[in-house]
Parts: C-alpha cells; structure tokens; sequence
C-alpha cells in the first residue's frame, strides 16, 4: 500500500513505524503536520490509499479525514480520549494501559477502532514508557490495522462506551512540598517528563522540573534544596527525598540542574557517592560500575543520551578505572532509554546565553566525545562490547562502534549520521570505523541518505554485531549470558591478540589521529566557518521551534522526479 505518515516530528515512534512498514514492501513517505494547507497538498502528491499518524498535536483536517482513510496513534486504551492520555495514566497510578488505533473523524479520538494492544506500567517516567511499551504496543497494533486495512473483510467497532479526559493543567501537576511524599512527587514528574515539565519554585525562582529520580537515605525540611551531586539537585519531601535532574528556567531551555542554578548550587552540600560502583540503595547515579565474574558492567544513564563535555571527560575517569579492574570483558550499557546521542546541544546553546561561545564549547565538547571514543578504542587488556538497551543517534552511535562487538535490543533505533544538524560533518573517528565495518560506499550513502536504522538492519549491512530481544529485561540477561560466554571462550587470548595486532596494523597504516584532525577541520568550519547553518539548527532544535518544512530526504512525495505508479 502506498502510506502517508503524518506526524509532529520524525520522532523514535515514527521512525519506527517507517522502518517496520517498508520492511513489509508498503511505499512510504512523511509530512510533518506544519498547516493544513500544507496536509492537502502533500495528499495531492503522494494520493495515499493509507493514512498513519503515529504523533499528532492536533486535529487532522476535514478537508482530508472525510476523503482518506486516516488512521490515529493514540496512546491510551480503547475508550480513552483525549491529549493528556498517557500523563493522566501515571500520575492516577494505572497498572495497565494501551494503545488504539482509531479512524479519525470529527470528534476526537472517537471514531471506530482498527486495532490496540495493551501493556502493564512501570513506575518509571512517561519518556521512558513512551520509548519502551507506548513504542512496541503502537507498532503492533499499527501493523494490524494495516494489514486489516489492505483487506476486505474488517470492520471497525466503536467503543462500547468512552471517557474524555482534558489536557492536563498544571493545577493538577502541582508539586505541594508540604504535603505529597516522595511516591507522589516522582509520579507527578514522571507524568510530565519530556513535555511540559511541572512549573515549580527554585532558589526563588519559576521554573519548570525535569528528570526526578528517588533516594533513599537523604532526608530534611519539605521543599528544600538539601544537596547536589554532579548535575543534578536533592530536593526533600515529608517522607524523604528526590533528585532533579533538569529545569528550564522561564522562557529558557532545558538544562542540568545544576548548571541552570549554577550560583545557587554552590551553596548547598555537596553529596558525592564513594568511587563509581552502583549503589546499594536507590539515589541518582549517572555513571555506575557494577561487575559478574570476570565481566565488567559500565552504566552511564544520562539524559535524552545527550553527553556534555563534563560528563564526557567523567565518564572517561570512569572507564579508565573500569579498565583496571580484573575483567576480560568490558560492556559499555548506556543507558535505559539512550545509549548516547553524541554531543549536548542544550549545554552548547547555555554558553551563548551566558556570554561564552558555543562554538568553543561545541569545539570542547567533541573534543571530549573523541577522547573517549579513542579511550574506547584503545582499550588493551578488555574485549569491549556496546549494549544498545536505548536509542542512539549521530556521535554516540560511532561512539558505540569504537567498541569491539556491539548488541543492539530489537526495536532500538540508530542514526548513525551527523547532516540533519546543520550540516555537521561528524566526528568520532567515524571515517575510520563506519567503512571498514560497512565498506565505503557503503559509509557515504549512510551519511548522504541520513535514513534511521533499525536494529536487525543495522546487524544486516554489518553496522552491528547482534540483534537481541526486544524485551529489556531479557536483553539484559542475554547480554550477561553472551558476555559471560565471550569470557569464559578458550580462544579468548587469541581473540584479544588478534584485536591488538589488528589495531597496531590499522596505526601504521594511518594513525587515529589524522583521521581525527581531518574530522576536525571539517567541524572547524562547522563551528567557525562563514556558514551558520549548524548554529542555526541547533538553536531551533533546543528550543523546538515549530517546523517550517518537512526534510526531502523524508518527504518523498516532493522530490521534483517522484510520479505516482
């Protein structure tokens, strides 16, 4: 079938969906929801026999639901309405929720169902739910209304009765430090993470909150700043504590918390944890060691995969510590919900409002991410594996590579290029270590063509070395199991030489650092250069500017050769 995906933004979900339908022979192409002028116009071109909206904010046009088969994402149980679905799950504490796929028509989220799938909750954060059960349930349920769709026979039932639930206000997100404990606070967080955040005081301020973890030792006055430790702030409830771990202040963007209240946080203890092992009791910890035998565990949770210069040169300290402990294999985990996403954005645009340049921290902060991918690649007495348990995109996704072996869970996305942000070149030694994994050609079309991979592809074209279990608990155990396997092969020694041999081949024929100055020079110019465009992308890209156009790369319909079949 030939299928219009109509969405907010080319987000994990829509890639998903993308990937999945093309892998079943369906002709696709995207429009991101700009106008509805812009909708008809994209249904003129493309005259889909199907449309997908995987992640609207608002209501699809008359002009088109009454003269197309229009198919809606929404991620909530069958008889659930409404914008605010899946907030209004976490924070009432829901065991169970879902997703439909519903006909759009002119009330919303009432038309008849095409498919759903349900899943239990976890208390983690809406983000985190969205990218793991929301993501798995919605593919699902999308690729059954489809195939339901192409056929003759299904006939889509309205809901036997429904429930419309409003936006949720933050009246009914507001954090009363007097009275909610810690439970309910992370609920409340949880419910507004990614967007909107809570609004909030800090430090006298306003503010909106992001990014709550528990703790489970520290107590003190309801509502006060009690501690810091690395980026994040220890705020005290009536029955004990929780981490921030991001605000946004005012008008201004999401930032580490720390760095938002970069003054105020100084006069507040500082709370650092003993060394990098994982602690035995819930607290924030963004870089964590954890070990099994002779396998090593390094965990670095940080938030949306984005990597500062400071977490970057931590999380080197951290691996050069790990490197020394008596292990034969070193896995680097990322995180639940990112591995990495390369460098931070959000961080580089704070130091142009803070009369820094962002261009020098931007040159900081790759610099930083390349000392680590060098650390990674060097490493001599460990075989490195990188478990992809999350998402992963441009820097981080060669970050990745620079391991010896990489797992990725199925369902995972990787982007695996640097061009949709302005025209960045990239860095990461990816000229070393993307063709000799893919081939040269190979390399350049996955930077030119900027297409999302997903995990069993990327094991396909060699970009990876296994695709595992989608379920993240048993990914887990069966990195455990092939990591504690790799250990204990007694052609361990010969694999580990080889590696080395292999390593000291590649540096006499061109050394690491030429492929990172010639990397550099392009990134000078990305930085520096007379053209602005990486600047420009980013500054929309951290403060979500609302999107003027759809990519060409994405929007097939509007390349100037495309025709109908």
């Amino acid at each position: 079938m030939r299928i219009l995906l109509l969405t907010h933004a080319f987000n994990s979900l829509t890639q998903r969906l993308s990937a999945e339908l093309q892998l079943r022979g369906h002709e696709i192409s995207i429009e991101f929801d700009i106008a509805d002028s812009v909708t008809e116009e994209a249904v003129t071109l493309f005259r889909p026999e199907i449309i997908v909206a995987p992640y609207l904010r608002r209501a699809i046009p008359e002009s088109v639901w009454s003269q197309y088969r229009c198919l809606i994402v929404h991620p909530g149980v069958v008889g659930d309405r409404g914008p605010s679905a899946l907030d209004w799950a976490i924070q009432e504490g829901a065991s169970e929720w879902g997703v439909t796929v519903l006909q759009a028509e002119s009330e919303m989220d009432a038309g008849p169902v095409w498919a759903s799938a349900n899943f239990p909750m976890r208390a983690v954060k809406k983000s985190s739910l969205y990218r793991h059960e929301v993501t798995k349930a919605a593919t699902s349920a999308v690729l059954l209304a489809v195939e339901r769709a192409a056929g003759q026979d299904f006939q889509p039932q309205r809901p036997c009765s429904s429930q419309w639930r409003p936006l949720m206000r933050q009246a009914e997100r507001r954090i009363d430090w007097q009275l909610d404990g810690s439970a309910t606070v992370l609920r409340k967080m949880g419910a507004a993470d990614g967007f909107p955040g809570v609004a909030d005081h800090l430090f006298g301020q306003d503010c909106h909150l992001f990014d709550a973890w528990p703790e489970s030792e520290r107590r003190g006055s309801p509502g006060t700043v009690i501690g810091r430790r690395a980026t994040a702030l220890l705020r005290a409830t009536t029955d004990g504590a929780v981490w921030i771990g991001h605000v946004k202040l005012g008008h201004s963007i999401k930032l580490p918390a720390t760095l938002a209240f970069q003054d105020e946080s100084l006069t507040v203890p500082e709370l650092p944890l003993a060394g990098w092992w994982r602690a035995a009791a819930p607290t924030w910890q963004d870089i964590a060691y954890d070990e099994t035998g002779v396998v090593g565990f390094l965990h670095f949770e940080f938030y949306n995969g984005a990597m500062s210069t400071a977490q970057c040169e931590r999380l080197r300290e951290a691996l050069a510590w790990a490197k020394q402990r008596p292990v034969r294999i070193l896995v680097l985990m990322g995180g639940a919900d990112f591995w990495s996403n390369g460098i931070h954005l959000n961080v580089i645009e704070a130091a142009s409002l803070n009369n820094g340049s962002a261009a020098d921290e931007s040159w900081r902060n790759i610099n930083a991410m390349n000392d680590l991918a060098r650390d990674v690649i060097n490493t001599q007495q460990q075989l490195t594996v990188a478990a992809l348990g999350g998402n992963t995109g441009a820097g981080g996704c060669f970050l990745a590579r620079a391991a010896d072996l990489v797992w990725a869970r199925d369902g995972v996305m990787l982007n695996p290029h640097y061009k949709n942000m302005g025209n960045l070149y990239g860095s990461e030694y990816w000229t070393y270590l993307l063709p000799r994994r893919v081939g040269e050609d190979a390399a350049l079309a996955i930077m030119r063509d900027r297409q999302p991979l997903t995990a069993q592809r990327a094991v396909e074209i060699g970009f990876t070395d296994a695709c595992l279990s989608e379920d993240s608990g048993v990914f887990r155990a069966e990195v455990a199991q092939r990591a504690a396997d790799l250990a204990s092969d007694p052609h361990f020694e010969a694999r580990l030489g080889e590696k080395l041999a292999a390593r000291t081949r590649d540096e006499a024929v061109k050394p690491l650092s030429a492929y990172r100055e010639e990397e550099l020079m392009h990134m000078r110019r990305n930085f520096y250069g007379f053209d602005p465009s990486y600047h420009i992308a980013r500054h929309h890209f951290v403060r979500k500017s609302p999107l003027s156009w759809t990519p060409r790369h994405l929007a097939r319909h509007r390349d100037l050769g495309w025709r109908i079949p």
